[in-house]
C-alpha cells in the first residue's frame, strides 16, 4: 500500500525548502494540480485536506450518479464524489481503473466530510506557472472558477472547493 502523506506534511516540506533557499527567487504554491477525466484542474491548497490511495467505498443506494458511496478515512466516514462525473463526464470506471485513482478530502474547515476521486495528482502550482486567465464558461456551476493557461498553452480549470461544499445540489446526494 502506498504511503499516505498529509497535505500539512507536504506544506511543511515545502516550507523547509523555502527556508533553505533563503534569498533565492522562490515561488510559493497555492494550487494542487490534478487530472480528472482528461481535464487539468486546480484545487486551492487552503481548501484541500489529505490525500489517500483508493481503497474502495461502501455503495449507498438511491444517490446521484457522481456519489460513489462512503469510505472510512482515518476513522472518519467521508462521502466519496467522482469528480469526473460531477463535472459532466459520463465516465464509467472499472475496478482496475479505480485502483490507479486517489481520494482528496476537503479541508476540515469546510465542515463537509467528503472526498473527491481524482485520476492522478500532478503536483503543486503557483501564480507564476500561468500566463493568463479566462472567465468561466457561461452557465458553469458557481464552484467552477476561471481557467488559467500555462506557458505551454494548456488550460487549467479552477475548482472552488469552498463554494462546492456550500452548493445545494452537491449537498443533496439523493437521486
Amino acid at each position: 500500500m502506498a504511503e499516505r502523506e498529509t497535505l500539512r506534511e507536504v506544506q511543511m516540506r515545502l516550507l523547509a525548502r523555502l527556508r533553505a533557499a533563503e534569498g533565492a527567487d522562490v515561488a510559493v504554491a497555492s494550487w494542487l494540480a490534478v487530472e480528472c477525466a482528461g481535464q487539468r484542474l486546480l484545487l486551492p491548497l487552503a481548501q484541500a485536506g489529505e490525500i489517500f490511495s483508493w481503497s474502495g467505498v461502501q455503495p449507498v443506494p438511491h444517490t446521484q450518479p457522481w456519489f460513489l458511496g462512503v469510505a472510512n478515512l482515518r476513522g472518519v466516514l467521508n462521502g466519496v464524489i467522482d469528480l469526473a462525473v460531477l463535472l459532466g463526464s459520463p465516465q464509467a470506471r472499472t475496478e482496475q481503473a479505480l485502483a490507479g485513482c486517489a481520494l482528496l478530502t476537503l479541508s476540515a474547515l469546510l465542515e463537509v466530510n467528503a472526498a473527491l476521486l481524482v485520476d492522478r495528482f500532478i503536483g503543486l502550482r503557483g501564480a507564476q506557472d500561468f500566463t493568463e486567465d479566462e472567465a468561466p464558461a457561461p452557465g458553469s456551476a458557481d464552484w467552477v472558477g476561471a481557467s488559467r493557461l500555462d506557458a505551454q498553452g494548456a488550460r487549467w480549470q479552477i475548482i472552488d472547493l469552498q463554494t462546492l461544499a456550500r452548493d445545494a445540489a452537491f449537498l443533496n446526494i439523493g437521486a
